[in-house]
């Protein structure tokens, strides 16, 4: 605790970076790094190949240099990921180098995590002193979202260690106004675009705006330099995307996620503006293009009435009926004993009547109800504290929202070129924008975005903090410092609360820890008269208490949190922290989210045994995965190979399965030791050993024989690619062996684009004899059916 018991005359003074710290700096932050490896690298196998749709790129990019530098889902080059490849490349040199495992994999974003606490660490140690940096880092290294991610294979951990250093470049610029870091930082920035497109320029204008006011130099000398910064951002980021658009599209794979093979098309649409405004073609929830086709009904044995210029599936057929219209309006009903009934108007439920109660969402599928809410879950002002995102990131955005202001006030009547104003508005700035962003976004949303905010956030509170703490002696200062405590306590006890079965005793803790605590601030000069008429070592040691309970009680519930989070192992694409969040096989869990399996982790009802999305077959077929309690679909059917799911209910829920389609998306499909064999048989006669709809569910089958397997319609299953003309053609030349029934999660939930893979699927089961290898069901691709 001597950390924040020197006093004000001892902490590194503002604005002096080159001052020596005091000794016991340098062994702290060498703790906190070396406790942040432990959290984040201890039993890091337990998520095995985590999301495998990165990880058969990565298994791909290890044996293909084209496979590299594409971003190729599979080694033979069809169809690459839906996002930039940057992100792949250091789990791809890790795999060269160790050979393929899930340690190999994931290595590399828990460094990451480590690298990006120490240089937030040093970010704000520069300006606020060590203390300060031991915070911030603190902060962010117990986010649970950041521990989650860290330990994980998207792309997120190498955003936000290249927004960090972006940011604190921005920072030395900003210093005495020095041209190569402001170059620098736009260099950054531009490989961030070459991780996650545009959400690397969430806090472009808060770098831009703080630069372009406050720095110290001429007008005229700041606009040149953000231009030149602007250049070098077009440069890092650019490079490969003239590449990629000036490569023949008939030697490089097809641009996963776009529906014209087009990167920038992908980059505008379907990951950019689309996920601003909800219009997101070939997406869960997406419209069609203009003027196009809906996408089929999913339900087995019935029919469908496509619906166009971007309207939904709608369709009769086992299991119920169900119609879901353009803008997020429209009902998805399910019909039986214990039906689940749901409309989606912005502010909808999906709710169920009978004797199980299905979970409340906002338009339908994911997402918290409420107003303004979506397929996406609610958006607006709160978004980020609902029941689906508070858990993952907002334990101490309260309190870095108070801090901030509490910044600006503090250097209010500073001079223009104030180094502790610049700071608070830099960090601060970059919180706003981000958090803003994701408040309203109305597309593709999910909880572990929110790793993003956990870096500003713990910036703010770290330098809010001890530019309080320096102060405290002035009753405003110390109420403020006090109100921030005791806010952040009572917050944790309401977001411990969500899940009342889990740890009781820690709200209550936390609640009475961070209310006495902030008694103690509020009251810091007088306890600080008192002990001092003893002495001097009494009143630092009282100091010292109150200021370790008060950290005690704002880090007790994220740290619980992050300890939860790293003893269960995550898979699949959608992954959340903490007890409730969603794990591996056997639960979806948290409450208000999609539909958890049966036996899951889950809180509240949101349990495949208490309803959910109907089952669903392929047309000719009858749904086998969906129950009578409305599970998740899954399984195969008869007469054609499952619309929806591999396996009857394989790694699912209780009731109903979840296979190759939304199953796979959450946690792969599990492939046998027979259908392994039967894949690898003669593999290397074949450009790829099978075929599969989906991305998720041909990773599982990538993974498990290493050899290259095609996702038809990448990791939807609604890109265009390939066509039945296209396939037909490569079924004809002996270029893949096997098709495998299920997957495409886009079909089954009724997605806009355009829909090859319904053909193709309708194609194989026309001419060639299905069979079940396991509970996978197969068709040989090289022996057509008997006419």
């Amino acid at each position: 605790m001597t950390v924040v018991t020197e006093s004000a005359t001892a902490v590194t003074p503002p604005g002096d970076a080159a001052a020596p710290d005091p000794r016991w700096a340098r062994p702290a932050l060498w703790g906190l790094l070396l406790a942040t490896a432990l959290l984040y690298l201890v039993d890091l196998s337990s998520s095995g190949y985590a999301n495998s749709f990165y990880s058969a790129a990565v298994q791909a990019g290890s044996k293909s240099w084209k496979a590299f530098f594409f971003g190729s889902s599979d080694a033979a080059n069809f169809i690459t990921v839906d996002k930039p490849p940057a992100s792949l490349w250091p789990m791809e040199l890790s795999v060269r180098l160790f050979g393929l495992n899930s340690w190999s994999v994931l290595v590399p974003q828990a460094l990451m995590g480590v690298a990006t606490v120490a240089v937030l660490y040093f970010a704000v140690r520069r300006r606020f002193g060590p203390a300060a940096g031991l915070i911030a880092g603190a902060v962010l290294a117990l986010t649970p979202v950041a521990v989650l991610m860290f330990r994980f294979n998207n792309p997120d951990a190498l955003l936000v260690l290249l927004m960090v250093c972006a940011v604190y470049a921005v920072q030395r610029a900003l210093e005495a106004g020095r041209t190569k870091w402001l170059v620098f930082a736009g260099a950054l920035i531009g490989a961030a675009f070459l991780v996650k497109t545009l959400q690397a320029f969430l806090i472009l204008p808060a770098l831009a705006l703080v630069y372009g006011f406050l720095a110290p130099v001429r007008p005229l000398k700041r606009l040149g330099q953000l231009a030149l910064a602007t250049g070098a951002l077009v440069v890092t980021g650019g490079w490969w995307v003239a590449i990629v658009q000036l490569w023949p599209a008939s030697s490089r794979p097809y641009i996963g996620g776009s529906q014209n093979n087009s990167f920038l098309e992908l980059t505008f649409g379907y990951n950019g503006f689309g996920r601003i405004t909800g219009d997101e073609t070939g997406s869960v929830g997406g419209g069609a293009p203009s003027g196009g086709t809906g996408a089929r009904a999913s339900a087995g044995g019935g029919t469908g009435t496509a619906g166009t210029g971007g309207s939904g599936a709608g369709g009769t057929g086992a299991g119920g009926t169900g119609t879901s219209g353009a803008g997020g309006t429209g009902t998805h009903a399910v019909t039986g004993t214990h039906a689940a009934t749901g409309t989606g108007t912005g502010a909808g439920t999906h709710a169920a009547t009978g004797a199980h109660q299905a979970f409340t969402g906002g338009g339908g599928m994911p997402g918290g109800g409420g107003q303004g809410g979506g397929m996406w879950g609610q958006t607006g002002i709160t978004r980020l504290f609902g029941s689906e995102m508070g858990g993952q990131i907002a334990w101490l955005l309260p309190a870095a929202l108070i801090l901030l202001v509490a910044g600006i006030v503090l250097t209010w009547r500073a001079r223009r070129t104030d180094a502790d104003r610049q700071a608070f508005l830099l960090w601060g700035g970059a919180l706003l924008t981000t958090a803003a962003v994701f408040s309203f976004m109305a597309g593709i949303f999910h909880p572990y975005y929110n790793i993003a905010l956990a870096p500003y956030i713990g910036a703010v509170v770290g330098m809010g903090s001890v530019a309080l703490w320096r102060r405290r002696q002035h009753p405003l200062a110390a109420w403020a410092l006090a109100l921030t405590v005791a806010v952040t306590g009572y917050w944790a006890y309401t977001l411990l609360g969500r899940t009342p079965q889990w740890l009781p005793w820690l709200r209550w803790t936390v609640l009475v820890a961070g209310l006495v605590a902030a008694v103690g601030l509020g009251l810091g000069s007088r306890i600080a008269a008192l002990f001092a008429a003893r002495s001097r070592r009494s009143a630092l040691a009282a100091a010292g208490t109150v200021a370790g309970l008060a950290l005690a009680a704002c880090l007790a519930g994220p740290a619980a949190y992050a300890v939860d989070t790293v003893s269960t192992g995550h898979t699949g694409s959608l992954p959340s922290a903490g007890p409730g969040g969603m794990g591996g096989p056997g639960g979806m869990g948290g409450g208000h989210g999609f539909p958890g399996a049966g036996g899951g982790t889950g809180a509240g009802r949101t349990g495949g045994r208490q309803g959910g999305f109907p089952g669903a077959g392929a047309p000719g077929g009858t749904a086998q995965g969906g129950t009578p309690q409305g599970g998740f679909p899954g399984g195969t059917t008869a007469g054609g190979p499952g619309a929806w799911g591999a396996g009857a209910g394989t790694r699912g829920g209780r009731e109903g399965g979840m296979g190759g389609g939304m199953g796979g998306l959450l946690n792969g499909t599990q492939v046998s030791a027979p259908v392994k064999a039967l894949l690898e048989k003669d593999a290397s006669s074949y450009t790829w050993v099978a075929a599969a709809i989906g991305s998720q569910n041909q990773a599982s089958f990538q993974l498990a024989t290493q050899d290259p397997v095609m996702a038809i319609g990448g990791f939807n299953g609604s890109d265009p690619a390939p066509t039945l003309a296209q396939f037909e053609k490569m079924v004809a030349a002996r270029k893949i062996h096997y098709f495998i029934g299920g997957g495409g999660m886009g079909q089954a939930m009724g997605i806009g684009g355009t829909d090859p893979a319904t053909q193709i699927s309708t194609w194989v089961s026309a001419h060639y004899t299905a069979k079940t290898v396991g509970s996978t069901t197969v068709y040989d691709l090289t022996t057509p059916k008997s006419s």
